[in-house]
């Protein structure tokens, strides 16, 4: 038997990397949005949108924020009318494109079967740069409007349409907000597969943050390149909405930062944060929660005091209504992965409406089962 002592487990910790275990994701997280290809470099401002395509005189996007904005620069030798198509889009969504000289360019709409996918025609000039704007035209609006949240799908992929089903008949709502684990397994073709169910049952996007089960394919290598980053923030209405990557349980020092910074933006307005593992367990003999409770409440702290107005999570395959810290707090784990044995809440999601002057109005369960 070989014997280590306590100075030599904490050195095989660190040397592993074990003591950040979301580390290389946060760091994956600031190259989304950014490529090169066809005489284009370009950039999504925020890291909003995945580049899924860029090439001669095309670009495809996987929007993950209902706006956002890219910055063009073409070589002298590129072409100069591009195809730009946005997935995950808005269904009103525009797109609006100023040269670095300041004058607005002409876009075409081209018509598209699904209404989750938007694609326009444009003329770049060839070595120039541009800013290219995708949203729906009541973006900037001060109105109270209704999002629906929703975590947890996993095994249930092949029955995700009953949601979108049941979510089609409230044509108030604006967007998904997912809390984590979109898929079982977080590999290519169940990343692919969700994308394609949604698009084909889902009359409005989905923007979403990671969760554990994401990170069993390659420490969801897969989710950044498809989806889009883990941890981001955006605003909509002048409402902010923050998602962040708690998948093990913790956050990544850098991700702290980046939340720091997100919080310090809008403490003055509405606020909305998600994140897939609930800093606490409102049934504290689980265990679901955060594996470190001084940082849970540290974090749970730090919300309260920058005035955050909801905060929203999954992992748990149920549903919850408590506080954190008196910040309103739901768990919404209800699409559909294993449910908790004999709570007889089944399917779900929530709808949520807010305002930007008004904060939280309502959050409500809708049934799906």
């Amino acid at each position: 038997m070989i014997r280590v002592g306590f100075q030599g487990v904490v050195l095989a910790v660190l040397l592993t990397g074990c003591l950040r275990p979301a580390e290389n994701r946060a760091v994956r997280d600031s190259k989304v949005g950014q490529a090169e290809g066809g005489g284009m470099s370009l950039q999504v401002e925020d890291g909003l949108a995945a580049v899924r395509h860029l090439g001669a005189g095309e670009v495809t996007l996987w929007g993950n924020a209902p706006v956002f904005s890219a910055k063009t620069t073409l070589s002298a030798s590129a072409p100069g009318q591009w195809f730009i198509t946005v997935r995950n889009a808005m269904p009103d969504a525009e797109l609006s494109v100023q040269s670095d000289s300041g004058e607005v360019l002409p876009v075409e709409s081209v018509a598209q079967a699904l209404p989750t996918v938007k694609a326009w025609r444009v003329e770049l000039r060839a070595g120039g740069t541009a800013t290219l704007r995708v949203a729906p035209p009541d973006w900037d609006s001060t109105a109270p409007f209704r999002f629906a949240a929703l975590a947890d799908v996993q095994e249930a992929l092949p029955r995700v349409g009953d949601i979108y089903a049941r979510l089609a008949k409230d044509d108030t709502l604006r967007f998904i907000l997912f809390a984590g684990d979109l898929t079982e397994r977080g590999t290519r073709e169940e990343l692919l597969e969700f994308q394609e169910r949604l698009e084909a049952g889902s009359r409005i996007p989905l923007y979403a943050t990671l969760g554990n089960h994401e990170t069993f394919t390659k420490d969801a290598e897969e989710y950044t390149s498809l989806v889009g980053r883990g941890s981001q923030s955006f605003v909509f209405h002048h409402v902010r909405f923050t998602v962040v990557d708690s998948s093990n349980g913790t956050l990544d020092p850098i991700v702290e930062e980046q939340l720091d910074g997100w919080l310090s933006s809008s403490r003055n307005g509405a606020h909305v944060v998600a994140m897939h593992v609930p800093p606490q367990d409102p049934v504290g003999l689980r265990g679901g929660g955060f594996a470190n409770r001084g940082e849970s409440a540290g974090l749970v702290g730090k919300l309260a005091r920058e005035g955050v107005d909801l905060t929203l999570y999954g992992h748990i395959h149920s549903y919850y209504s408590f506080t954190n810290a008196g910040i309103p707090a739901f768990i919404s784990g209800g699409g559909g992965a294993i449910p908790e044995t004999f709570d007889g809440v089944g399917r779900h999601y929530l709808s949520v409406d807010i305002g930007a002057n008004e904060g939280l109005r309502e959050a409500a369960l809708v049934r799906v089962d």
